[in-house]
């Protein structure tokens, strides 16, 4: 699991339903604040181009579960924009009445799509309820995290803003904006919303657990462990005890993000709650290389919720690390069938490459070929996806895209994760000096993280600074040696080509480049 900007089941002002990935972690430019028009992102002229694309990539499939995929997002599209058309078309048009009964925040229960229907039949029934409005909002960002389907989001935007119609600045639709601009990655938009719910509002906890995702995506971690600690204050629970676990783990303290979280899955009520914790306790683990614990945590959530994504992508990748590739490749293709998002595709297609059967390179390309479609689809649902695809055309793609990408993210928000994707692009680039001053910055506030420490090394290796790469690709692999099972192998050909140039007596032989940090920093 990415950064744990996902929810857990036991908000109060959210549907009931499994979180999803954010790495997939989607992105705004802006605040959200009106639909999209004919032509803009989430049109429907729009969606149908990312159709085709997606199509296109679909056709050069070869597998069945690469099939799935298109037919899942291909209803997405369609039906999509039905959705919210049967609650909002029906309503009695200019009802004064308030509704004889509200739908409540957290009645959203169980199967979600069920749920969601239920909820557009009771607001054809009581178009005024702003709260059941505001709650269908969180719903539909809620399918869209689960299912990996973008086109819910302009729906949820429609859903909001009937909320604000109906009663303009309550708490419960401000805290599903904020919401969703988080979901579309549009954190400075997701900040400003979270904090107009909270003045009126002080104790909504969606809203206080948004505030913390923006600011720890905005790259503000101090403002982030001060949030964690009000909304701690104000709310204690599993929502925000997770995120108190990944600012800490984020500031370099793996040790106290473990407590959290332990103490999260004791206080963990339901069966939602049980594997989202577990999960990020398994992400934990994985992250510090313990596979064996990834997996026990991996499956005590899979007992709780046998579907939750999360948690079988998360145990496809400690069983690839753990030597058990066959079961991993089995459960990726489950896990993109369902939810074709860019991280999973591209660990099956790294699992395929690693493989190396017949056809196994072809099936790869298919995998990194489906991103770039998603990533259309992202973008007609009015999500800015650059950073989750500049690492994979970094790797799978056009490095020249891939640097476009990771630049337009990174002006946007300064985070380990953007300094790491752009540190990346200009590595491939071959852009090295530049690309050492991100990599020292993705890596400076104690977050360990084999990924960013393995590019540091390579891009010090590239750059001529073969101490330095000795020791970060060291630490990569001593941290997690399953940490990608191709960046794993490449780091020890690397380190071992760089441990032969040692005993032939090469060692540093270019200057440090520390100086250029400022100029950089300006560009």
């Amino acid at each position: 699991m990415p950064p744990r900007t996902t929810d857990s089941a036991q908000e109060k002002n959210e549907p009931t339903g499994p979180s999803a990935p954010d790495t997939a972690h989607p992105r705004a430019d802006g605040p959200v604040t009106g639909s999209a028009g004919a032509s803009g992102a989430g049109s429907p002229a729009t969606r149908v181009r990312a159709l085709r694309r997606f199509a296109a990539a679909a056709r050069r499939s070869r597998g069945l579960h690469l099939a799935s995929c298109a037919a899942l997002l291909a209803v997405a599209m369609t039906a999509g924009a039905v959705a919210v058309g049967g609650a909002d078309r029906d309503a009695p048009a200019g009802s004064d009445a308030a509704p004889a009964g509200a739908f409540a925040p957290g009645a959203l229960t169980g199967d979600l799509d069920a749920g969601v229907r239920s909820l557009q039949a009771h607001l054809r029934a009581q178009p005024r309820d702003f709260t059941g409005w505001a709650t269908l909002g969180l719903a539909y960002v809620e399918q869209a995290r689960v299912k990996g389907d973008p086109s819910r989001y302009p729906q949820a935007e429609r859903a909001v803003e009937r909320s604000l119609a109906v009663s303009p600045g309550n708490d419960q639709a401000l805290a599903a904006r904020a919401a969703l601009a988080a979901a579309r990655h549009d954190f400075p938009g997701a900040l400003t919303y979270a904090e107009q719910a909270l003045k009126r509002n002080p104790y909504n906890e969606r809203a206080l657990c948004t505030r913390i995702d923006a600011l720890v995506e905005l790259g503000r971690y101090e403002d982030a462990a001060e949030a964690a600690d009000t909304a701690d204050d104000r709310r204690p629970g599993v929502p925000v005890f997770t995120r108190y676990a990944y600012v800490q783990e984020l500031r370099g303290d793996a040790g106290i993000a473990r407590r959290v979280l332990r103490q999260a899955l004791t206080s963990a009520s339901t069966p939602a709650d049980v594997a989202y914790v577990a999960t990020a306790l398994g992400q934990l683990a994985w992250n510090q290389g313990d596979h064996k614990e990834a997996l026990r945590h991996y499956g005590r959530a899979l007992a709780a919720d046998d579907a939750y994504l999360p948690a079988l992508e998360g145990r496809a990748r400690a069983q690839a690390a753990d030597g058990d590739r066959a079961g991993a490749v089995r459960t990726l293709e489950q896990v993109v069938a369902r939810s074709p998002l860019p991280g999973p595709l591209v660990a099956l297609g790294e699992l395929y490459e690693a493989r190396g059967g017949n056809g196994d390179r072809a099936k790869a390309r298919d995998q990194y070929a489906l991103v770039d479609a998603w990533t259309s689809l992202a973008r007609a649902g009015g999500v800015n996806a650059d950073l989750d695809t500049a690492l994979a055309l970094a790797d799978h793609g056009d490095p020249a895209r891939a640097l476009r990408a990771a630049r337009a993210e990174w002006e946007r928000r300064r985070t380990v994760h953007t300094e790491d994707a752009l540190a990346w692009a200009l590595h491939v680039n071959g852009r090295d000096r530049e690309a050492l001053v991100h990599a020292r910055r993705a890596t400076a506030t104690g977050y360990r993280n084999a990924a960013f420490l393995y590019h540091r090394g390579m891009i010090e290796r590239a750059a001529g600074h073969h101490d330095a790469a000795r020791a970060s690709l060291k630490a990569a692999l001593e941290l997690n040696p399953g940490f990608s099972p191709l960046g794993a192998r490449e780091a020890r050909a690397a380190l071992q080509d760089l441990q032969d140039g040692e005993s032939a007596g090469v060692g540093e032989d270019l200057k440090d480049p520390k100086g250029s940090e400022d100029a950089e920093a300006t560009r």
